[in-house]
């Protein structure tokens, strides 16, 4: 059958349990995908740390780089957590993203397992809804060089430890000084953030067609401190004025033990993730589905 992806690469959980019955339904799933796509003219290739956990032995193996670079879709089965990293590393290479899920939530990866068999064949075909979402670059500036590179794709998180207090933060947008912020932290997060962290710190949620940030204080010590819209063309920085025990989370990423005047600065990336969903997606019906709006209303 004709298919406008030739070669697809199938990603699963990358902390998939190595026994058990949760590995061998994992397991199941995956080889059922792909035999799926097997049917329908696609070469598959399965990720290497997917195929290690789950013993599968079968098909071609390739990091996921190496999908990157080769494959012409990558097929993501787990959660939210899971597509974010491979969101990240595959958003350089351009390769369109379909997420399966098998977590939680799943406001990134919409398809469930039980409609694989009936959305993935028109996907394959050219049936679906592309949708883009930027990401973060971030760096840790200390001293007047870089000590830490990283991209996000739902957030930056500068917050306090474990220790008790508050930390202090210079804001700074486009380079103009804003405030200074005593709170447990503040978060920068782009449209795919803003239904993670930062909802529930009280900032609001941004659809991802809104070319945008939201900056949200984390219990803020003023109360006036509230979240706030940014545009993302401008560049976001944070320098550790005080506090102790002061870290930074880029999505999965972290960095602990910042110091006093550490800059840590924002700006929109070049690369974005490519999102495939079925024909018809809105990202509305996510929010109702997954929020539960309407619950008992007419």
């Amino acid at each position: 059958m004709s298919t406008q992806f030739q070669h697809v690469g199938l990603i699963g959980k990358y902390n998939a349990p190595a026994s058990g019955e949760a590995a061998r339904e994992s397991r199941r799933v995956i080889e059922d995908i792909a035999q799926l796509l097997i049917r329908r003219g696609c070469d598959v290739s399965i990720e290497s740390e997917t195929a290690n956990s789950l013993g599968i032995a079968s098909y071609e193996v390739l990091g996921v780089e190496a999908i990157g670079q080769s494959c012409d879709l990558a097929l993501v089965v787990g959660g939210d957590g899971t597509m974010l990293g491979v969101g990240r590393q595959l958003a350089r290479h351009r390769t369109p993203l379909i997420g399966i899920n098998q977590g939680r939530l799943g406001f990134i990866t919409d398809i469930p397992l039980a409609e694989v068999e009936a959305t993935l064949p028109p996907m394959l075909r050219g049936g679906y809804e592309e949708d883009r979402r930027p990401l973060m670059h971030a760096r840790v500036h200390r001293g007047g060089r870089c000590v830490f590179d990283a991209l996000a794709m739902n957030d930056v998180v500068v917050n306090r430890g474990g220790t008790s207090g508050m930390v202090e933060l210079r804001v700074e947008i486009g380079g103009h000084f804003v405030a200074n912020q005593r709170a447990d932290g503040v978060i920068v997060a782009t449209p795919t953030g803003s239904t993670a962290y930062a909802l529930s710190a009280g900032g609001p949620m941004l659809p991802p067609s809104v070319d945008a940030w939201v900056l949200v204080p984390i219990a803020p010590h003023t109360l006036s401190n509230r979240p706030i819209v940014l545009s993302d063309a401008a560049e976001i920085t944070l320098e550790i004025v005080g506090g102790r025990d002061v870290n930074a989370n880029f999505d999965m990423q972290s960095l602990a033990s910042l110091l006093h005047g550490d800059r840590i600065s924002v700006r929109r990336s070049e690369h974005s993730a490519r999102f495939l969903h079925p024909r018809g997606w809105n990202y509305f019906d996510t929010l109702r589905k997954k929020l539960h709006w309407n619950e008992g209303g007419s």
